[in-house]
């Protein structure tokens, strides 16, 4: 590690232990934080998932988002989000047409087809409060994780990334899927807890934050990481 990279390196409170990362080769990626799954009218809203922590979820990375940039983290965005053919959803014989929110969805609702998570749709637009700005990159995806089909690893590499932050939806799926995959790849993996929500009963929170912490990386918080880069 040279100098210059010597002083970008900060000291991360986290569980199960700090951790350091080397803020010039990390990476933070932003899950889903799409009108699908945090706006009313949305997916997860059309299909009565409760989307009522949405507001403190799109705050925390609103706090986190521009302090990162200004410390030189590359801001990754991930969006959920097929082509209007759907010839990259998997088709009748995948299980993703079975168990994807939004497709499923669109099968029980004909008439919404195009409607949800559809490339060019209001449902698969990133939240206003949070977008992307010059220099970020934007990631369409239509798997759960983000690594899944997709040139992430390519990217990440590009850029000479090793750690990666993790905030979005949902926690306990696309956010942890994700994750896993990027572990698998030797990015080290960093949640940070509060800055993503949690999809069905809160102890999908509980037990995806005690994978990461036991078994795939460190939990942390919006607060600990400000608090590590001032």
């Amino acid at each position: 590690m040279d100098s210059e990279q010597a002083q970008k390196v900060v000291r991360i409170n986290a569980k199960p232990e700090p951790v350091e990362i080397d803020l010039a080769r990390t990476a933070v990626i932003v899950v889903d934080m799409q009108n699908a799954f945090l706006s009313q009218g949305g997916m997860f809203d059309d299909a009565g998932y409760d989307i009522s922590r949405a507001p403190a979820t799109i705050e925390k990375n609103a706090e986190l988002l521009p302090a990162l940039r200004e410390a030189g983290v590359k801001i990754v965005y991930l969006k959920m989000s097929y082509t209007e053919d759907y010839s990259d959803a998997g088709g009748p014989h995948s299980p993703n047409w079975r168990k994807e929110v939004g497709l499923a969805l669109m099968q029980d609702r004909p008439e919404s087809w195009g409607k949800y998570v559809t490339q060019g749709s209001w449902d698969e637009e990133i939240r206003e409060e949070l977008a992307p700005c010059p220099g970020d990159i934007v990631v369409r995806k239509q798997r759960y994780s983000g690594f899944a089909g997709t040139n992430l690893d390519m990217i990440l590499k590009t850029y000479g990334i090793r750690y990666c932050l993790y905030t979005g939806v949902a926690t306990n799926v696309c956010v942890e899927t994700t994750l896993r995959d990027g572990y698998l790849l030797d990015y080290w993996p960093i949640l940070v807890a509060d800055a993503c929500d949690n999809s069905g009963p809160e102890h999908n929170r509980v037990a995806t934050e005690w994978n990461v912490a036991h078994a795939f990386g460190w939990v942390t918080s919006t607060h600990d990481v400000l608090k590590a880069l001032a």
